[in-house]
């Protein structure tokens, strides 16, 4: 019989600013929770094309080299297990208003989840958009990811509305989630 007890904080877990080495490692990540989350029907070419084009080590690397973008790297024991990206001023019209930024992508490998990676994740998330003059964090969760849905929701995320996430003219219902991060320290 499984056990479906909580499963314990992980220890050793290290959050730090991700740099320009992390970029193939973040790659490859992103790659592979993208995948595991959003190819649940198998690979087609349209995902194909959409996850190497957002989720390569270039995009990753410029990402580390833009101005308002902010990664934090998850680490254990030496292996990156998670990451977050927030591009800050990046606004959503149906985001409550304020000084918005956008919780671009909250990514854990699938054998970290549970033990905290992600709330530690989003956490820094928060602290450093509101450190950075950010008074809103926002993101765009796919309907289909309940995971991710009640995730934000127990952390005081409220859906603001529905959104499209369109590639190759192909669109995919997004909520809109966002919450004060208003005297955030």
């Amino acid at each position: 019989m499984a056990n479906h007890l909580p499963r314990q904080p992980l220890a050793g877990v290290v959050l730090r600013q991700a740099v320009a080495e992390d970029a193939l490692c973040l790659s490859v990540l992103a790659i592979q929770v993208f995948l595991d989350t959003y190819a649940t029907k198998g690979i087609r070419p349209q995902i194909a094309r959409e996850v190497m084009a957002s989720c390569s080590e270039a995009a990753i690397a410029s990402a580390l080299r833009g101005e308002r973008e902010r990664l934090t790297v998850a680490e254990h024991e030496g292996h990156l297990v998670g990451f977050s990206h927030v591009t800050l001023g990046a606004g959503h019209e149906i985001a409550p208003p304020g000084v918005q930024a956008e919780l671009l992508r909250l990514y854990v490998q699938e054998p970290f989840t549970g033990v905290g990676v992600g709330t530690r994740l989003l956490e820094q998330a928060e602290r450093l958009a509101a450190h950075e003059g950010a008074t809103v964090l926002w993101l765009t969760p796919w309907v289909h990811n309940h995971r991710a849905l009640a995730f934000y929701s127990a952390r005081g995320y409220e859906d603001h509305g529905l959104t499209y996430f369109t590639f190759e003219g192909e669109s995919h219902e997004n909520r809109v989630c966002a919450k004060s991060i208003a005297g955030v320290a």
